[in-house]
């Protein structure tokens, strides 16, 4: 279909130069400004597909600022001296271009309905927000927005939808069980009244990956990522777009323990050294417990050693409390 409108288009131009040439006399030379015309429109089609709409009017309008801006300069100069045809034409042509450049550059973040909004006095998207796939399935997002730490706009990309509906529709149970879980959970986002979920059809169609797609839509819109994803992190990082890692704001808020604190833990299962047991609190911390093989399936009271922060988390290292307190004991002995 897209192709017979283009080809209408080209015989409309064609057509066009033949009468216009046939009018003066100059049928050939018309048709073949037709021709050319009609290539070039079609040409200029082609390219507005990749172009954003912000990028053309900044683009413009840094055009338009900056020949009226050169003007203005040589409004002075006009009265001493009134042949300046060739320092206006260089004026013009630099602050012009110049304004071009830096219009195209800052219309990157301008769009339809940042326009209807400025129109109407309303504020600009500031704080907005791209939810990632693997928080939205992860579903923690939706309780720190219920209890009022998020705000604002969320922008969902189709593509991103589009990989949620592809995980929910999947054969494997529990990918399909993931993917109906991450559509509830933005349904529930879009209930709250003081979070604003946007669904945009922005897309890449030359970035292949979704969270390279996700990066590139952050910088355009000069946006921060949500996401639980260590690798997207490190990546929207080093191309310097901001994120929120709901995993570090876990283990953020999770207790602070300091060495020689007593813990009353339940030991689980033999750690990966020798006579080690292992431990869990209640927010999920792993808790190694040194000579603590003889204490699995035991509730035991431990005393802390050290605390290591890792990338995964935190890991608490700890001792069975009498035999902290016995070294405890020794060493203020000796000294």
């Amino acid at each position: 279909m897209l192709f017979f409108v283009r080809m209408a288009v080209l015989i409309v131009f064609i057509l066009s130069g033949y009468f216009l040439g046939l009018k003066y006399s100059a049928f050939i030379e018309g048709t073949v400004l037709g021709v050319l015309c009609g290539i070039l429109a079609l040409l200029m089609e082609r390219a507005f597909k990749t172009v954003s709409l912000g990028k053309i009017l900044g683009g413009l309008s840094g055009l338009v600022t900056g020949i009226i801006f050169a003007n203005l300069l040589l409004l002075p100069l006009r009265r001493v001296a009134p042949d300046i045809s060739v320092v206006s034409f260089v004026l013009n042509g630099l602050l012009g271009y110049g304004g071009l450049l830096l219009g195209v550059k800052r219309g990157e973040k301008l769009t339809l309905s940042g326009l209807f909004r400025a129109f109407r006095g309303q504020d600009s998207d500031e704080h907005l927000k791209i939810l990632d796939t693997s928080v939205i399935i992860d579903g923690r997002i939706a309780d720190v927005c219920e209890a009022g730490f998020l705000d604002g706009v969320f922008l969902v990309p189709q593509f991103i939808l589009q990989e949620l509906q592809h995980i929910a529709d999947s054969p494997d149970s529990l990918k399909r069980a993931r993917g109906r879980r991450g559509l509830d959970i933005l349904h529930r986002i879009q209930k709250m009244a003081h979070i604003t979920v946007r669904i945009t059809d922005e897309d890449f169609p030359k970035i292949k990956e979704v969270d390279s797609k996700l990066v590139a839509l952050a910088r355009v819109h000069d946006a921060k990522v949500i996401t639980n994803d260590f690798n997207l992190n490190k990546v929207a990082e080093l191309q310097g777009v901001s994120v929120l890692n709901i995993n570090e704001l876990a283990n953020a808020l999770k207790p602070v323990v300091l060495p020689g604190e007593a813990l009353k833990v339940f030991v689980i299962k033999e750690g990966k050294e020798y006579n080690q047991g292992v431990a869990y609190l209640d927010d999920g911390t792993m808790v190694v417990v040194e000579n603590g093989r003889r204490l699995i399936g035991k509730n035991a009271e431990v005393s802390v050693t050290s605390v290591l922060q890792t990338t995964a988390g935190r890991m608490i290292f700890s001792k069975p409390r009498e035999e902290y307190e016995k070294e405890e004991f020794r060493a203020i002995k000796q000294t």
